[in-house]
């Protein structure tokens, strides 16, 4: 039976935005143990997480492709209906609205450019925009960042952020629960995410469990 959504049956679906940050394997398994959970999930990428996603993740997932949708179906078997592809310009998506409801929002992973513009209130893409309507509303927003090592100005972006009330989660898995595959450190962070989603994820131990 699918988990329940902050003890609730889902209402809104989650908001995941990918971005050029490396890393598009931490997004990609985080949709994927979402729609497991029987998660409803919105996707959102930037071009340049595009081109990382097919050198990183071997599909190619292109603006100009009409079946991306169907694309995104396909890698996601488990999608049963509940995977639903935003483009970057859909400036009519319930996301970027403040009267749209509560909706959760990551960026997993979350390039340094994104982040920026997030903390200095650019809204130029649905990303940066829905992001903006996450904090001015306080919905749950958590980004992924995956870049090291990290100047003066990404740590001074990120601290802004947190204060405003974004979960700053960098993709920084731990090793103490017995990895044994790359598949295991990225999990961690994927369980960490889902954790502060309110949505269990049961493939992964937990310390102490």
């Amino acid at each position: 039976m699918p988990s329940a959504y902050l003890h609730e049956k889902p209402k809104y679906p989650i908001l995941v935005a990918l971005t050029g940050a490396s890393g598009a394997i931490y997004g990609f398994r985080l949709i994927e143990r979402l729609l497991e959970e029987g998660q409803r999930v919105n996707v959102v990428m930037t071009r340049a997480a595009q081109d990382v996603i097919t050198h990183e993740v071997g599909l190619e997932l292109k603006e100009e492709n009409a079946d991306l949708q169907a694309r995104l179906d396909s890698h996601f078997s488990n999608s049963g209906g509940r995977l639903k592809y935003l483009r970057r310009d859909d400036w009519f998506c319930p996301e970027v609205s403040g009267s749209s409801g509560n909706r959760p929002m990551v960026i997993c992973p979350c390039s340094m450019g994104t982040l920026a513009s997030i903390a200095h209130g650019m809204s130029d893409n649905v990303i940066e925009r829905a992001a903006d309507v996450a904090l001015k509303e306080r919905r749950k927003l958590i980004l992924v960042p995956r870049e090291t090592p990290l100047s003066e100005i990404h740590l001074e972006n990120m601290l802004k952020l947190t204060r405003m009330g974004a979960v700053m989660m960098p993709a920084m898995p731990g090793f103490y629960h017995g990895v044994q595959s790359v598949d295991d450190l990225v999990d961690f962070i994927v369980a960490r995410i889902m954790d502060h989603l309110g949505v269990p994820m049961r493939k992964s131990p937990r310390w102490g469990g």
